[in-house]
């Protein structure tokens, strides 16, 4: 608060100051140093700020908008002063597109939940939302008139997560607070309806039974309710629909809440009649369920269509204006970090990642600590040879040609068309091209490497710590450290079956490696000088060396007749990066490295020029 009161005669009482700035007077106060000490001590005893006047009204700088880190109420971001970017006019495509059911799948972070607040603040006809919506863009179209004019249901199962008892109990409580902001329409309940309201009211009131059975038809009668209360149908929306599905399926309890799930949604969406619009956002699309099919007024719009493109992310210019607007500069370091996503026509940066590196002032990855790896992982644990081999090529590449799909869960068909779907929709990839039914793609940028690093870690079932200082011992040129790790991760992480051959120790060594991304370029089996080398890890900038790895190995019978072959096979490793001149265009500090293999056992002659 800022205090000043021109005609304050300085030299009263310190008691009559302070009477003064109680009353929340404006004062403006001329002070000698003495003056100064008196003041900066009632500052601090009352918390509040005072400006010096020297014979001039000083004007303030009106103070920044909050940044929203993790907020998705849209009402408290817009009362409490917060930084919200536009995207109203999301309103005015959902009521032009004349839907019935909107299905829309985006990876998580992108701004669904608070899309999904602003649709159920816009249309509810409890509230007034004139004021929250006033600078808006939708205000400006004729759908302005649509503003709280309908009874509204807004269910959120982003917290369903976690064993089957906290599945259920999350989705009881977004229940609950329904029935709750609705209960004036259950006053009066006949002698036909009392038997369902008193089962649903039973179910939901035990939170801790998990169990759905009670309340699969929880939804349907809330709109049926609120229809006959208001003479007006409801609109519905469901955020992070399938968040229960994929919980239930990583935690191993599908089988038991799949059909309760289902029912739920089907009977809220499915011919019902008190239903205006409804708008589910998700990851994927839960299609074996039933929950859709039946459904002639459905549209999906997946990450590859160009409906609702720009309103789930940032695009360039909303970028651009927040970081001029908190001083902060517009980079392409920061477009390499945060950008890279294709959904539908539009180049998308990652919201989440954009807000936190407005409030940290810190160019680093935000988006790993969030993102859907436990689904991933569980999906690569049963993926076939085929797709291991597709992984290898994008871990060596950052890119892929691949079938996808991206209408269907990889838990509910379990392919490689639907698991690579899996990826894009979860924000791993992004789609840059098709061409006679392959899709192209690609790593978004340098953040989603960052994350492709713990699931590579969890793909080759590696240690962390002993990984951590074989990568330590590899950068900070310590051999030692790094031979001394490579050899217990291969005794301890590594199988028999899986080394058969030079390309084996090739993919393994290129997957640790693609966690250096932000230090080094890692390149593999490309010409240089005379020859293909096997890898370069050719550091950015002088910070560290750079590295060329050459691989060799040993069968197993010719290793146990002459072991000390692995040794020779490592100096003529050298010798053949020494002759081919792999390094020509490298400048700088650079090691040779060799490694030879046999099995589990591994030799290396390490060489500094």
């Amino acid at each position: 608060m800022m205090l000043g009161y021109k005609g304050f005669p300085f030299g009263k009482p310190f008691k009559n100051l302070l009477r003064w700035i109680m009353k929340g007077a404006s004062m403006y106060v001329i002070m000698n140093q003495t003056g100064q000490v008196l003041l900066s001590l009632l500052q601090g005893i009352i918390g509040m700020q005072i400006v010096l006047w020297t014979g001039k009204e000083q004007k303030m700088k009106p103070s920044k908008r909050k940044i929203p880190v993790g907020l998705s109420n849209y009402r408290e971001m817009k009362t409490e002063k917060y930084y919200v970017v536009d995207k109203s006019l999301m309103i005015k495509e959902f009521l032009d597109s004349g839907a019935k059911v909107t299905l829309i799948t985006r990876p998580r972070r992108f701004g669904k939940t608070l899309n999904m607040s602003m649709l159920a603040e816009f249309f509810d006809l409890s509230k007034d939302s004139r004021t929250i919506f006033e600078d808006t863009k939708i205000m400006k179209t004729e759908n302005a008139s649509e503003i709280n004019k309908y009874p509204t249901v807004f269910l959120s199962f982003a917290n369903a997560k976690g064993n089957k008892t906290n599945i259920v109990m999350q989705i009881k409580m977004q229940l609950l607070k329904e029935y709750r902001k609705f209960k004036q329409i259950f006053d009066e309940i006949d002698m036909f309806e009392k038997p369902s309201f008193d089962m649903i009211m039973k179910g939901l009131n035990n939170l801790q039974d998990g169990s759905l059975n009670m309340v699969v038809n929880a939804i349907s009668f809330l709109t049926e309710k609120s229809y006959r209360y208001y003479g007006k149908r409801v609109m519905l929306f469901i955020d992070e629909y399938d968040t229960p599905f994929i919980e239930a399926h990583v935690n191993n309890c599908y089988d038991e809440l799949h059909g309760a799930l289902a029912g739920m949604l089907s009977s809220a969406l499915k011919d019902n009649p008190y239903l205006q619009y409804a708008m589910l956002t998700g990851i994927q699309r839960v299609a074996k369920e039933n929950i859709f099919s039946g459904l002639n007024n459905l549209k999906v719009h997946t990450v590859a269509s160009s409906n609702y493109a720009s309103y789930f992310g940032f695009v360039e210019e909303e970028v651009k204006a927040m970081l001029e607007y908190y001083s902060l500069p517009y980079s392409d370091a920061v477009k390499a970090m945060y950008d890279g996503y294709h959904i539908g026509d539009e180049d998308i940066f990652n919201p989440w990642s954009v807000i936190n590196y407005v409030s940290e002032k810190q160019l680093a990855p935000y988006w790993v600590n969030v993102s859907s790896s436990g689904m991933i992982k569980k999906a690569m644990e049963e993926a076939d040879a085929e797709f291991h081999a597709q992984y290898e090529t994008l871990i060596k590449t950052r890119n892929l040609e691949a079938v996808v799909d991206l209408q269907t869960s990889f838990y509910e068909y379990s392919s490689n068309a639907s698991l690579w779907g899996l990826f894009v929709n979860a924000g791993y990839l992004t789609i840059t091209g098709v061409d006679d039914g392959l899709y192209s793609l690609v790593v978004p940028n340098e953040e989603v490497m960052e994350a492709f690093k713990t699931l590579t870690l969890d793909y080759m079932k590696k240690d962390p710590d002993g990984f951590t200082k074989m990568m330590r011992g590899l950068t900070r040129k310590n051999p030692q450290m790094f031979l001394e790790n490579y050899r217990k991760f291969l005794l301890k992480t590594t199988s028999y079956h899986d080394l058969i051959n030079e390309n084996s120790y090739h993919t393994l060594l290129l997957g640790m490696c693609a966690c250096l991304y932000a230090d080094y370029e890692v390149k593999s089996n490309q010409e240089a000088g005379k020859g293909r080398y096997d890898i370069i890890l050719q550091c950015k900038t002088n910070k560290y060396p750079s590295y060329i790895i050459e691989l060799k190995y040993l069968k197993k019978e010719e290793y146990e007749k002459r072991p000390e072959l692995l040794q020779e096979k490592c100096k003529e490793a050298v010798e053949q990066i020494e002759a081919n001149q792999y390094d020509i265009a490298i400048s700088g500090n650079v090691i040779y490295i060799a490694l030879a293999h046999s099995g589990k056992d591994v030799e290396m002659v390490w060489k500094e020029i």
